[in-house]
């Protein structure tokens, strides 16, 4: 049976692997792993950076990584076509390894270092030639969402409800892999971004909802949150088109209520009308020769 390292045994491999090797001038940890707010537990990643003089020095042989331990599976997303790679000198590992730590290790040239874009959750664990300097202590304030526009608010409720019918049509049609996708991964989209704002307008902006709502449960109130887990359905039709209503409901009163905060127009008529086509479309027979 594996053993898992602790992090004290992780951070002293990571350190001292940059220690050891003249090439890596700094090292830097990301993440979750510095958030004095994100709640502590096994998963969580080592999220380093690695500045060194020569990237390619490394690339040329990637078995040095070898000495991080036995790997599960691994990544190197610049070698990749899709996504396709950012190309700007950086080149990552990401490393599972088979104690069920996890290393997601950026090498980054240390001559670009002022292009870098900060990141609040920053912690300096190394700086051999002080050429990376003061590092403020580690606060998520980079990760808390920017109040909405007018405009981006518009756009958002627009992209919701336009998208709506599609799911509609889908469900209609017994399409349920169309309808699925529309529902989980446009209209969803567009319910999260209302959320987080709504958060915002909850909290003067001032809480991280986490990367794809991960913390939500703990910000929203109970009732929000059971309506939330309410519109992940199963590939029933019945079902999907409940979480699909329910959706909107959840959509409307956050949306309302960012409005109301930000001193916005909610398109009431665009919700009506859309809801009313929607009950239209799920009580349309199955052999309709038209939709009205």
């Amino acid at each position: 049976m594996k053993i898992m390292r602790t992090e004290v045994e992780m951070l002293d491999l990571i350190v001292s692997t940059a220690k050891t090797d003249d090439r890596i001038r700094a090292v830097i940890m990301n993440g979750s792993r510095v958030n004095p707010n994100a709640p502590k537990d096994i998963f969580q990643d080592f999220d380093i950076v690695y500045f060194v003089t020569h990237v390619e020095s490394f690339t040329s042989d990637h078995s040095w990584i070898d000495r991080f331990g036995e790997m599960l599976i691994q990544q190197m997303p610049e070698t990749m076509k899709a996504p396709a790679p950012v190309c700007d000198g950086r080149f990552s590992y990401l490393m599972q390894f088979t104690d069920g730590n996890r290393i997601d290790l950026t090498l980054f040239p240390i001559r670009s270092l002022s292009d870098l874009r900060g990141d609040s959750l920053s912690r300096l664990l190394l700086d051999k030639d002080g050429a990376v300097g003061h590092i403020p202590e580690p606060t998520d304030r980079d990760y808390i969402p920017e109040p909405p526009t007018a405009k981006a608010f518009f756009d958002c409720c627009n992209e919701f409800w336009w998208v709506c019918p599609y799911v509609a049509k889908g469900l209609w049609r017994e399409e349920i892999i169309y309808a699925k996708y529309m529902l989980d991964q446009i209209v969803r989209s567009q319910l999260m971004i209302m959320l987080n704002w709504y958060l915002g307008a909850q909290t003067q902006v001032s809480v991280n909802p986490g990367n794809h709502g991960k913390y939500l449960k703990k910000y929203l109130e109970p009732e929000l949150w059971s309506m939330l887990e309410k519109t992940y359905s199963n590939a029933r039709y019945d079902d999907t088109w409940d979480a699909l209503f329910i959706m909107c409901d959840l959509f409307r009163r956050s949306a309302k209520r960012v409005a109301v905060h930000f001193g916005f127009e909610y398109l009431q008529r665009d919700d009506d009308k859309v809801t009313a086509h929607l009950k239209h479309i799920q009580a349309l027979p199955k052999d309709a020769m038209e939709i009205y």
